[in-house]
């Protein structure tokens, strides 16, 4: 896929990997559309990336707003790019200090972490899909998974399910979109510095990054975002979750 002259949505590219994100899919030449909550620096990314970035004030669980935000993002150019980046990471045990997790706080994750990225997948894939052929393809859709969706730490369930369950959509989506040319992957970073990570005291940043066999540090975002860019214009990678991890393996706590 082309990344020049392409419209492309970043949701979560307020800041962390949607940011580098959209930072490198503009320096490559695409139109992009950062979508993420009103409350977010998605207005000051957009100016700081110029005239090539736009924000769209969108709850990735809102089915209007998403609507709306890829008609917004389709108009005056075809959208061939989505990296879907927003979530959470709220922590909480099955049972803990106050008795079993409130089942609407687990919800919460799994409907902004998951429900989100279809959300947003559905309807871009439905505009991408009356897409002219470019290089015998419609579009590209990056989804974000975690390490965690594979060995999920203690106090992870909520997160480790939200994110085991985006793995298993990416074979999927990609079976049903192949007939309308439109690849669908993931990406599952390891430990990386972002906004949730830069809330840890230094010494838990510095112990994480130190259980990553090689390179021995958090990943960082423009790393993310330059496998991401590799993704789309390399047409037989589909229907894959691509581990970032440097080789970790996350301990169980």
């Amino acid at each position: 896929m082309e990344i020049a002259g392409a419209h492309a949505i970043v949701t979560g590219g307020a800041s962390g990997l949607g940011r580098a994100t959209a930072s490198r899919l503009v320096a490559r030449g695409a139109q992009v559309f950062i979508l993420d909550l009103p409350s977010s620096d998605g207005a000051a990314a957009a100016r700081d990336l110029g005239q090539s970035a736009h924000f769209l004030p969108v709850d990735v669980t809102s089915v209007e707003q998403v609507s709306a935000a890829v008609a917004a993002a389709s108009s005056g150019g075809p959208l061939r790019i989505v990296a879907n980046c927003a979530g959470v990471a709220t922590p909480g045990k099955l049972v803990g200090r106050d008795g079993p997790l409130a089942l609407e706080a687990f919800m919460k994750v799994v409907e902004i972490n998951l429900g989100g990225t279809v959300n947003v997948a559905a309807q871009a894939a439905s505009v991408m899909r009356q897409n002219e052929p470019v290089g015998g393809e419609r579009g590209v859709i990056v989804n974000t998974a975690s390490v965690a969706g594979y060995e999920g730490q203690i106090g992870q369930v909520a997160y480790a399910s939200s994110k085991g369950g985006v793995i298993a959509l990416t074979l999927p989506l990609a079976r049903e979109l192949a007939d309308a040319l439109i690849r669908v992957m993931t990406i599952a970073p390891g430990v990386f510095e972002t906004p949730m990570m830069a809330g840890l005291p230094t010494e838990a940043q510095e112990s994480l990054g130190g259980k990553t066999p090689h390179p021995r540090r958090l990943g960082r975002p423009d790393e993310y975002a330059a496998l991401l860019e590799h993704i789309v214009e390399n047409p037989m990678l589909n229907g894959e979750t691509i581990r970032l991890d440097g080789a970790l393996r996350l301990d169980p706590r």
